[in-house]
């Protein structure tokens, strides 16, 4: 186990009860405060600046080639460090925030300097997203579409259990927590028998998924091995990959989804490592019929992360709609990126994978209003009276997600976008 993991470590900076981050989580995300953008992790409500670290020289001891990497506006090149050291970065930070450890909390320069209390600053895109690919992983969403569109005997379709089913997506849409997403416009087809019609969608959704970051930077025509996979990851965020249901029904034969997922997707500003997320594995849902050597994997790959969804309308209070967890994903990480690479694909830091939708086996645990509301037939009731089949203008989705084992929470933050009307 890393001593960074241990469960008996506290912090001389105060963390709340049931704070998404404690000593033990230790993120990683690009800060702003006036004119300042910075590499920032944090303990409790605190956000701490590793660019002044790095200035008064507390990572001298780390083999880091180039400390110009904490002065980045992006996490991609902390990404791109090696997997060792960026463990002992880990480590390090762990030993200056112990309650026990005098070197940074005795030197009232530093602190002033590279301490901000959350609430003062701004959280900015963690990364630079070079490309995005979007999985199809959750067999219970899988299902649950397939029954609404097509034959409930033959709901996944006959490639669904023999690989990670995937599309590559728009990068350039991926925004921030924060960010307002307006309602995309497109073309629709309501009845069979009608033309088709333009105009905004009718049918918006939320689509309750988790994201990974790589680390590694590959060649053309190189894979990566499923057992090695996740040394490629850096770590993970929320994801809410809004869609068009309507616009993507009429447009997605023959070849899949487009203006219904390129409008705005919206990420959580703090990406937690794979190191703090360690004590947090599972074991996935069995795979049968068995696959193929290249996506075979021994041992506990899935990870028991809590998802929750809330829908706050506008002036009224937030409800409660959907409760899930990651570990329902039938296809894995390392399977997803060992399937992403197998035919030759390059990657780089920074990149982004989306695990689909993640829904579970139970009617509460549905990871998208098109489930929930099963298609527009069953409307889910607000706490202000008001009913939602989809998302309506100026409702705001909140999403969250933490894991906790042996009184330990690593919890990612708030995932929280506004919808406005169509331009």
């Amino acid at each position: 186990m890393l001593e960074s993991n241990n469960p008996e470590l506290t912090s001389w900076i105060k963390v709340p009860e049931n704070s998404d981050f404690p000593i033990q989580n230790l993120p990683y995300g690009i800060a702003t405060s006036g004119d300042l953008i910075f590499i920032a992790t944090r303990i409790g409500n605190t956000v701490i600046d590793l660019s002044v670290l790095a200035d008064f020289g507390y990572f001298d001891g780390i083999d880091i080639p180039d400390l110009s990497v904490f002065y980045e506006k992006s996490l991609n090149q902390l990404a791109a460090l090696p997997k060792e050291t960026r463990i002992a970065l880990r480590e390090r930070l762990s030993e200056i925030f112990s309650v026990s450890n005098t070197e940074l909390q005795s030197n009232e320069e530093a602190r002033q300097l590279a301490l901000y209390q959350s609430d003062k600053i701004e959280m900015l895109m963690p990364v630079q997203v070079g490309d995005y690919t979007d999985f199809y992983s959750s067999i219970e969403h899988a299902t649950n579409v397939g029954k609404m569109f097509r034959d409930p005997s033959k709901a996944l379709l006959p490639n669904w259990k023999h690989l990670p089913v995937g599309y590559h997506g728009r990068a350039s849409s991926i925004v921030v927590s924060g960010t307002a997403i307006h309602r995309p416009k497109g073309q629709t087809k309501p009845k069979d028998d009608e033309p088709p019609q333009f105009g905004p969608s009718k049918q918006l959704d939320f689509e309750l998924e988790m994201a990974f970051i790589t680390s590694a930077r590959t060649t053309l025509g190189e894979s990566i091995a499923v057992d090695r996979a996740e040394e490629a990851i850096f770590g993970l965020v929320i994801f809410n990959d809004l869609s068009a249901r309507d616009i993507q029904k009429w447009e997605y034969v023959p070849l899949g989804p487009f203006l219904s997922k390129s409008f705005g997707s919206v990420i959580s500003p703090w990406v937690i490592t794979m190191e703090a997320l360690e004590p947090y594995r599972t074991k996935g849902p069995k795979q049968e019929p068995e696959v193929l050597p290249y996506l075979q994997i021994a041992g506990e790959h899935n990870f028991d992360i809590q998802l929750e969804v809330a829908i706050q309308p506008q002036n009224a209070e937030p409800t409660k709609v959907c409760h899930s967890n990651s570990r329902y994903l039938y296809w894995n990480m390392a399977q997803q990126l060992a399937h992403q690479t197998v035919a030759g694909c390059n990657l780089n830091p920074g990149d982004m994978y989306a695990s689909g939708t993640i829904s579970g086996p139970t009617p509460d645990s549905f990871g998208s209003m098109l489930e929930l509301s099963w298609k527009g037939t069953q409307p889910i009731k607000m706490k202000d009276g008001s009913e939602r089949t989809f998302l309506l203008d100026h409702d705001t989705i909140i999403m969250r997600a933490f894991a906790e084992r042996n009184g330990i929470r690593i919890g990612f933050g708030d995932c929280i976008t506004t919808i406005l009307p169509a331009k």
